[in-house]
């Protein structure tokens, strides 16, 4: 069994979003010893710091799983399809990229600025007949429907979408836009 400093104790309280006070309710046992364990002024015993470590080590369950805040339907192209299509499709939606999807399965995706190197290279006449794989980045990261919506909050981070999959073919999109609508 790993030993947890007190601060390793404190830490994962914070995280866990508990008080010292919760904790002390839950692991069965006072909150000015959870205060002298954090404050690290008192060694506790074994039976007590198992206590504390099983109240901490609790999976705890997320408040909303993907499924709960994507959106549908996910506009896609395929690699084949001429990016004018593709810029046709975020016009009419007001998005600013789009999952490739072959097949039902994601195998990139292609924004306005991969557009607008294509536009650069070739003109819109000579680009806008090429298929969507020549213009095509790395794909978006993707979710199950029951991931934890806290998992899609870290991706989004680095990225501008996160596709929810299901069998790996795209069921949905979450995108920052998604997660805010959760504090309303």
């Amino acid at each position: 069994m790993h030993i947890p400093t007190s601060e390793e104790i404190r830490s994962r309280r914070v995280t866990l979003g508990l008080t010292q006070t919760d904790l002390a309710r839950k692991a069965g046992i006072s909150q000015s010893m959870i205060a002298r364990i954090e404050s690290g002024s008192v060694d506790p015993r074994v039976s007590t710091l198992r206590r504390i470590v099983a109240v901490l080590s609790q999976k705890e369950e997320p408040l909303h799983r993907a499924r709960e805040v994507m959106h549908t339907p996910v506009y896609t192209v395929a690699p084949a399809d001429p990016v004018s299509l593709a810029v046709e499709i975020m016009e009419k939606n007001d998005v600013s990229q789009l999952p490739v999807v072959e097949a039902g399965n994601p195998v990139g995706c292609i924004s306005e600025s991969a557009i607008v190197s294509a536009l650069e290279e070739g003109g819109m006449h000579a680009s806008g007949d090429r298929p969507v794989r020549d213009f095509m980045e790395p794909g978006f990261p993707t979710v199950s429907l029951g991931a934890d919506v806290r998992d899609a909050v870290s991706l989004l981070r680095e990225n501008h979408a996160v596709l929810v999959v299901d069998g790996g073919r795209v069921a949905g999109v979450i995108t920052k836009h998604d997660l805010i609508t959760l504090f309303s």
